[in-house]
């Protein structure tokens, strides 16, 4: 009798975790080279109530589980701190696929200016601004999943993108930078912006068509998903790289420019250097890597 409720009790909560599991597996990192007299345990509170947030909240309504959480980094550096409650800061926000680990967003914010006091819980509404910091977390989760989401389904993400797009417009009585259009044209409000605007739906087109018909079918060929990539890389020449707020394109080639290098690499040479102009033109801030 004991051990079939010990049975039970084992479904139960494998059962539950498999429902209830969140979307990311995040890892935060609290870095402070440039502070001096460092308060470490408030710094390590700060990092718990970050990693915690990210990782406990559910961003969405779908059961995921536990093997598909997206895993995540944040690394963020403090650069001014008034030993209270006032930080300046920036970081560097990092996700893979859960499938090969597949690099997707490698992006730098370096206005992620917040105010925190160690033990404060981390509150957050979709309806409205509560603090820049949770108005950050959940702006980079929302972002992330909806990148993710794009791998898996046709403009899977857009949901997503949406909730971005609330969290942002909510900060904009806010007095913390990266909020609005007229602070400059590599922030966040152009960069969700880039996610809406159909000028970027090959782009779009490109992450879905890339990672299911050529990166998820090399496992088990590797010659035919390589020499698809030659039919989808025109999609890539699509996009207007000058256009005002041209960010998407930017971030997409940070995480995939290695990557596709590597694709690409092992075709044969009429197609690789056909492949190799494709990217140039598509990309030209990395042509010396596609070229050599």
């Amino acid at each position: 009798m004991i051990k079939r409720l010990l049975l039970l009790f084992t479904i139960c909560v494998v059962f539950s975790g498999e429902v209830s599991a969140q979307e990311l597996q995040a890892r935060v990192q609290i870095l402070s080279p440039q502070v001096q007299a460092t308060n470490k345990r408030a710094l390590a509170m700060l990092q718990l109530a970050m990693t915690d947030f990210l990782n406990n909240k559910q961003w969405s309504k779908h059961n995921v589980h536990p093997e598909e959480r997206i895993d995540c980094n944040f690394v963020v550096t403090i650069k001014e701190w008034d030993g209270s409650s006032n930080f300046k800061a920036e970081a560097q926000i990092i996700s893979t696929r859960p499938i090969y680990n597949s690099p997707i967003l490698t992006l730098s914010d370096r206005d992620f200016d917040f105010n925190y006091t160690a033990g404060e819980p981390l509150d957050f509404s979709d309806q409205q601004y509560l603090s820049n910091l949770t108005s950050l977390l959940a702006y980079y989760a929302y972002l992330i999943i909806g990148l993710d989401a794009d791998t898996f389904s046709l403009n899977g993400g857009a949901s997503f993108y949406q909730s971005a797009q609330n969290v942002l417009n909510n900060a904009q009585n806010s007095n913390f930078t990266g909020w609005k259009s007229i602070e400059g044209f590599s922030n966040r409000f152009w960069l969700i912006s880039n996610m809406h605007d159909s000028n970027y739906q090959s782009l779009h087109n490109f992450a879905y068509r890339y990672h299911i018909q050529v990166l998820d079918k090399m496992a088990d060929n590797q010659q035919l998903p390589r020499k698809e990539i030659l039919n989808l890389l025109p999609l890539l020449t699509q996009v207007d790289r000058m256009a005002q707020g041209a960010l998407y394109n930017q971030l997409f080639y940070t995480a995939k420019a290695e990557e596709l290098i590597g694709i690409i690499s092992g075709l044969p040479s009429p197609e690789r250097v056909k492949a190799i102009n494709l990217l140039s033109a598509a990309d030209p801030a990395n042509i010396n890597k596609y070229e050599n």
